[in-house]
């Protein structure tokens, strides 16, 4: 089971070669390609700064919340200044937090001073803002999926937590930055990719000869990844317990569906004296979380937190 407090949330490895990607689409590094795009000749792809700014100009201000939000991404907005200045040997940047990452604020706080070369944070300014809009984003919808579920189920005295996990739907190129924001929020990451968990589907289901039969090429195969069985019905939920799955995913079931398969994985497992949990995917909407916390389910997963709307945050020169 996920313990969202225990996750470590410093940024992810290939943080670098997110926000690399990200400059370079913003500032064309692409098209520009054979040319030596180093120093001041990189800073010059931003046309509108390097029209109207003085090259010695300095830059000092502050990126604020326009709306009440749950912080992610400071360390993305910080590489975003960072970066270009290292690319386009100019500096130095200070990059200063003001909040904490995960911590909830009100419209108008203050995230983060930015100082530096006016040409850097004009250059990367709505890169690192996009990172910081897209995952504060993120982390707001995680903590209000996790912060409902929480309530649901003091409000049954329900003693099993109802954990809320993500999914691989993302935006390409943005899993990792995406499920480090769902855990700044305080929800699950469910299965980082392909290669870290075995999830049967009901593709692999027909093409492996059963539920049975793919339980056990599983763990032949993968020895010490967890397995979970997708199951449409509460036979396959059965049939998924009983052959030793570590989780049955119960897809597009309504709440009486559910409540019964729940029920018989638990009984099976029990029986067998193994565990088995329980997740709910499929139709999971914010509204349902009430009705799903008194299935018993052990978790939902849902790609409504990594596919979260973006929050407003802004940078505003400081007046001298």
């Amino acid at each position: 089971m996920c313990d969202p407090d225990a996750l470590s949330l410093g940024p992810p490895p290939g943080l670098d070669a997110v926000v690399l990607s990200a400059l370079a689409e913003d500032l064309g590094f692409e098209a520009a390609a054979g040319a030596d795009l180093r120093g001041a000749a990189l800073l010059s792809r931003d046309v509108t700064t390097d029209s109207t700014i003085p090259a010695s100009a300095h830059f000092g201000g502050t990126v604020a919340a326009r709306e009440e939000l749950v912080v992610a991404g400071l360390p993305y907005a910080e590489r975003s200044w960072v970066l270009l200045a290292e690319l386009a040997s100019a500096g130095p940047i200070r990059f200063e937090p003001l909040v904490s990452e995960g911590e909830k604020v009100a419209p108008g706080t203050a995230l983060a001073r930015i100082e530096g070369p006016a040409s850097v944070v004009l250059g990367a300014e709505r890169t690192a803002l996009d990172f910081m809009m897209v995952l504060s984003g993120v982390a707001t919808e995680a903590r209000r999926w996790r912060d409902a579920a929480g309530e649901a189920c003091r409000a049954i005295g329900r003693e099993r937590e109802l954990v809320v996990t993500d999914t691989r739907k993302t935006v390409p190129g943005m899993r990792a930055a995406s499920k480090y924001a769902v855990a700044v929020g305080g929800a699950c990451n469910h299965r980082a990719g392909l290669w870290d968990m075995v999830l049967v589907k009901d593709n692999h289901l027909r093409l492996a000869g059963g539920v049975a039969a793919a339980v056990e090429a599983s763990r032949a195969n993968h020895p010490g990844l967890p397995v979970e069985i997708e199951a449409d019905s509460l036979e396959q939920a059965v049939e998924a317990a009983a052959a030793g799955a570590d989780f049955v995913l119960l897809d597009n079931m309504d709440d009486a569906a559910l409540t019964a398969a729940v029920a018989a994985v638990r009984e099976i497992a029990r029986a067998a004296g193994t565990t088995c949990l329980t997740e709910a995917s499929g139709g999971i909407t914010f509204d349902r979380i009430p009705s799903l916390a008194a299935t018993g389910v052990d978790r939902v997963s849902t790609s409504r937190l990594t596919l979260a709307p973006p929050v407003d945050v802004g940078l505003d020169v400081e007046e001298t």
